[in-house]
């Protein structure tokens, strides 16, 4: 095959998952039929069966993409910051943002469990994103915040959290107080989890010592 057939076949790929991304994400997976894929994209039929024998393997490509979305901003909120617990603390607090976005709450949490079933959606969350909670928590294990024997445990227990807070920010009427709720409570498990007091304890200590 020549270099420019491969570089066409790479656009209409790229055409076919913009077009597919942004009506998955608006409209959901029921609701988005093939023929308003191909009119979005103007790609021919023949040409999207050629990379996506079905819409499911469509949708499948297209959380593929949100996937690594939310390990690379997740990675870049992290990477600023100096120990492993705020590292960790950072990256959580991007994913639950990312969660606020109706595009990510359907593609990457309520449709793929349907749609592509429970062991693919699973599949798709260890790969992009237990690997890089495992390396949180060893690093949390070497500071000694948490035993190194439960390091890995502790990664798909707190991967768990994560998912059902953004559930829950995705399910929620009031998606702004669900989020805040949902941070707080992450928050609160992390300092909890790693021995570090969170702002109330550490408030009514100080009144405590105070009044004393």
């Amino acid at each position: 095959m020549s270099d420019g057939r491969i570089l066409r076949g790479e656009a209409t790929r790229e055409r076919l998952l913009a077009a597919a991304r942004e009506l998955f994400g608006r409209r959901g997976y029921e609701d988005t039929s093939i023929e308003s894929v191909l009119a979005a994209s103007g790609v021919a039929r023949g040409a999207l069966y050629h990379h996506f024998p079905s819409k499911a393997d469509l949708f499948d490509a297209v959380a593929v993409e949100v996937f690594v979305e939310i390990a690379d901003r997740t990675w870049e909120a992290a990477r600023r910051r100096r120990t492993a617990r705020e590292r960790l603390r950072a990256g959580s607090h991007a994913w639950l943002e990312m969660a606020r976005d109706p595009e990510v709450q359907r593609i990457a949490l309520l449709d793929p469990q349907t749609v592509l079933g429970w062991r693919r959606w699973r599949g798709l969350d260890e790969r992009y994103s237990l690997g890089a909670l495992r390396a949180a928590f060893a690093r949390l294990a070497e500071e000694g915040a948490v035993p190194a024997n439960q390091a890995d445990v502790l990664a798909n227990v707190w991967l768990a959290a994560l998912n059902e807070a953004a559930l829950l920010i995705a399910d929620a009427e009031d998606g702004r107080a669900a989020h805040a709720q949902a941070v707080a409570a992450i928050d609160t498990l992390l300092d909890r989890l790693t021995g570090r007091p969170g702002r109330t304890g550490a408030r009514a200590r100080g009144r405590a010592t105070a009044a004393a």
